[in-house]
């Protein structure tokens, strides 16, 4: 293609993108299936208008929307975050990959395909979509959750069995000439990933000292840099690019520069991770379905009883309630581009080619259910029985919200105490202190938080369980409460521009 053929398709596929989510986003549809069905109907393998003759032109746009969508991901947490869980972590990840795994080795033997695609199809159907995972749990508005840490460290897990499994697959799709070559590529991934959290629990801040300027073109010019490199390097190692990613975004999330990293990262997100799920779209061949369309739909239906199970599970492993449980099941409910990798190399294997057929039906029928499921987890979660779940914690106010004013001393002070609880079903959760626009004479004081206290600003992002202290001058007191209640009621008030104070 050539270059202006290259920009009119790029453009167009932009365009497109954006015009289909400003008809479905309003009436409640979520964006990723959006953009994938854009890229089914404007594909080459589908009637009408064609727009893109050879996905392989838009291969490493797309590819940079997956390097974003989990780099900003990695940005989002710590080291901290996803170990903190320990055993109960690799629990609730391990029945995950037993249930979904082992129903794919079921399903591939089932369809008597052959032993090597079996083994591929169980690989198909057990790992989920780190790209689609990221989107979601940002257009949820859940990163702030306490059941999300537990949903990272699933799909953590789930790329670090990814690079065991493509390991072992190799002497199957040709790729390795023996056992030790296959050991010896299991190494060299385990050794890179091991690295790289070593640089993030230990040297975050000499990483740090690469983007400590004031110069915005610098810093993101240095991150994008970084963030695309180590992605190429983990994919070379066989570590998919999207874990080197994430992995490089985890340790510039432990830098001061951390909060201006997310903001520049937004933009780049959001603009190349529609044309990743544009580009997903045009690969899929709708007449190649009809074959398998039975094998998909039983394959959809064995998906979505065990990644619910397993949400079930890991929900009753860390001690959540039917909320989070429904939470962890349908967010990584959806496959995505490691499901088409696979069934790619099983195509460059000389496999059954009913197998790339399967993953792509199924790709897409999950695609559009999977995020329509996660918008609409509660009613979801009223269908899983309460005795399922251990006791959830009662509050003694009638009300999601708990607001009190302290006595005392402080009234010596000239000042009023609130102490905000955010409960759960308060939209305060994942709301930034700086958003609520407390009125003048507020100073913010400590936020108190899975027992341990530390100083309250507005860069905090409130989180469920969270205690809140707010000072208040006795004249404002009203105003500051009608604040706070107005966002436990509808959300947040306005677009907030950063860490301005109160």
């Amino acid at each position: 293609m050539h270059a202006a053929e290259s920009l009119i398709a790029l453009g167009a596929a932009f365009l497109v993108c954006g015009l289909l989510a400003r008809v479905g986003v309003p009436v409640g549809l979520p964006t990723i299936p959006l953009f994938m069905i854009a890229g089914v109907l404007l594909g080459p393998d589908t009637p009408g208008l064609d727009i893109v003759a050879d996905p392989d032109d838009l291969a490493l746009v797309a590819r940079l929307g997956l390097v974003f969508l989990l780099f900003y991901l990695g940005l989002e947490f710590s080291l901290e975050d996803l170990t903190s869980g320990g055993r109960r972590l690799l629990s609730a990840a391990g029945v995950y990959l037993a249930l979904n795994v082992g129903g794919g080795l079921a399903l591939g033997f089932a369809l008597g395909w052959g032993v090597a695609e079996a083994l591929v199809v169980a690989a198909v159907v057990g790992i989920s979509s780190s790209a689609i995972v990221t989107k979601l749990l940002v257009e949820t508005g859940r990163l702030g959750n306490p059941e999300t840490r537990v949903i990272l460290g699933i799909t953590v897990m789930e790329d670090l069995f990814l690079a065991f499994y493509l390991a072992l697959l190799q002497p199957v799709l040709g790729g390795a000439d023996g056992p030790v070559e296959a050991v010896t590529g299991i190494a060299t991934a385990f050794t890179f990933l091991f690295g790289l959290a070593l640089v993030a629990r230990h040297g975050a801040r000499w990483v740090g000292k690469v983007i400590d300027t004031q110069d915005e073109e610098i810093v993101v010019v240095v991150f994008v840099g970084l963030a695309i490199i180590t992605a190429g390097i983990a994919e070379t190692l066989g570590v998919s690019d999207a874990i080197g990613a994430f992995m490089v975004g985890l340790i510039l999330g432990s830098t001061k520069k951390s909060q201006r990293l997310r903001d520049l990262t937004h933009p780049l997100r959001d603009a190349f991770g529609a044309i990743f799920f544009f580009h997903f779209g045009l690969s899929i061949d709708p007449r190649a379905l009809l074959d398998v369309a039975g094998a998909v739909a039983f394959a959809v239906a064995m998906t979505i009883v065990l990644c619910v199970s397993a949400g079930v599970v890991a929900a009753r492993i860390h001690g959540f309630g039917r909320t989070a449980g429904a939470n962890i099941g349908l967010t990584v409910l959806t496959r995505g581009e490691f499901s088409l990798v696979l069934a790619s190399l099983a195509l460059g294997a000389g496999l059954d080619q009913r197998v790339a057929s399967l993953a792509a039906g199924y790709v897409l029928v999950l695609g559009v259910i999977g995020p329509l499921a996660v918008a609409q987890s509660g009613p979801v979660a009223r269908l899983l029985p309460r005795a399922l779940f251990p006791p959830t914690r009662r509050y003694a106010t009638a009300t999601p919200l708990d607001l009190s004013v302290g006595t005392g001393s402080l009234y010596r002070l000239g000042a009023d105490l609130l102490q905000i609880r955010v409960a759960p079903g308060s939209r305060l959760h994942g709301v930034f202190v700086g958003e609520l626009r407390l009125p003048s004479g507020s100073t913010l004081g400590l936020l108190s938080r899975n027992g341990a206290t530390s100083a309250l600003t507005a860069s905090t992002q409130m989180q469920t369980d969270d205690v809140l202290l707010v000072f208040t001058d006795p004249e404002q007191r009203n105003a500051a409460e009608q604040r706070i209640r107005a966002v436990h009621r509808s959300g947040r008030l306005a677009t907030w521009e950063g860490d301005t104070g109160t």
